[in-house]
């Protein structure tokens, strides 16, 4: 089988777990270039991890030999990004959120769907060895019908961090703590427990933080399951601690606390699995594994070979999104 050819595009915050993860790869994938608007920082970038900088967008579109683009640039870019990749049929691999509005980002899906291209997304805590138990216990029907299911995410991160210009604001990111730390572990929780009918949420920007966006939040939530559920997000708990995921079933309780899994059954058995990676829960965002990134990207290239959907396609995005809004309440089209 030949390599995929990708290019990654944004050498910001969120590159580097993905060079690491593509140098894993090199078997498999050929990083053919390098793009940004910084040409220093994407020569810096390239050299670092022995890639070649790109000459521009437009080139690398208009190369037949690329596959697909990984792109790692703000939110508010991606739109235009994706329009521009699809229509030159080429794939793309898009970090989270999608764009900063649900409409935005319904447009990719769009785009992407018309043109024939495939969109993946890079939720990659899916691939992640607790979470791939987790959904295991509930897919065999281990947990039972569930009762309720909730998210605690009690995150840090320190003033310095908002201080980069555009960070936490809407017209960037699109939001606070639910847009670009939480929409992981919401994606985890409507994966497991299903989509949600009904959502009373409130947010607020603490005192702690000095930014546009909220940096907390709370929900209560209805599934369509008929089970119940809650959302507690903030990155102003000092020093950090790992999110935590909790499913309640009729036949017992499972509790996913960073990347360690414990399921305790009414007949007396438990499930224990532990995992020592971190989560970037604290004031070192990019503090985790890349493994997680390096099988997400695996199933993307697979999916380009053999055809298929990749394990996590634009509409599961889209549905994190729809839930982000519902609970910020915000009904903005962010044109």
């Amino acid at each position: 089988m030949r390599k995929t050819r990708i290019a990654i595009v944004g050498v910001g915050l969120a590159a580097t777990p993905h060079a690491l993860a593509l140098n894993d790869l090199r078997d498999e994938v050929e990083v053919v270039a390098v793009l940004g608007r910084s040409r220093e920082r994407v020569e810096s970038f390239a050299k670092q991890h022995g890639f070649a900088p790109g000459e521009s967008l437009e080139a690398t579109l208009n190369d037949p030999g690329v596959d697909a683009i990984l792109v790692l640039t703000p939110p508010n870019t991606h739109l235009e990004i994706v329009q521009r990749a699809a229509r030159a049929r080429k794939h793309v691999l898009l970090e989270k959120p999608l764009d900063i509005s649900v409409s935005r980002a319904q447009r990719i899906v769009e785009i992407c769907r018309d043109e024939g291209v495939h969109l993946g997304v890079v939720f990659q805590n899916r691939f992640r060895p607790a979470v791939q138990r987790l959904v295991a216990l509930v897919e065999e029907g281990v947990l039972g019908p569930l009762a309720y299911a909730g998210l605690d995410l009690r995150w840090w991160r320190p003033q310095s961090y908002y201080d980069e210009p555009g960070r936490g604001t809407y017209a960037r990111d699109g939001g606070g703590v639910l847009m670009t730390q939480a929409i992981h572990a919401l994606d985890l929780l409507i994966w497991l427990a299903g989509d949600v009918a009904s959502v009373t949420g409130a947010t607020t920007t603490t005192s702690l933080h000095t930014m546009e966006a909220e940096d907390f939040a709370s929900a209560s939530l209805g599934f369509e399951s008929g089970a119940a559920g809650y959302v507690l997000a903030t990155t102003a708990a000092f020093p950090g601690f790992p999110e935590r995921i909790e499913l309640v079933g009729r036949h017992g309780t499972a509790v996913l606390e960073g990347g360690s899994l414990l399921a305790t059954l009414q007949d007396g058995t438990t499930q224990q699995f532990n995992d020592p990676s971190s989560t970037g829960f604290g004031a070192k965002p990019m503090d985790f594994s890349h493994a997680a990134h390096r099988d997400l990207i695996r199933d993307f290239c697979a999916a380009i070979q053999q055809g298929r959907a990749p394990a996590v396609v634009g509409d599961d995005a889209l549905r994190v999104q729809r839930l982000i809004e519902r609970m910020t309440g915000t009904r903005g089209d962010g044109l």
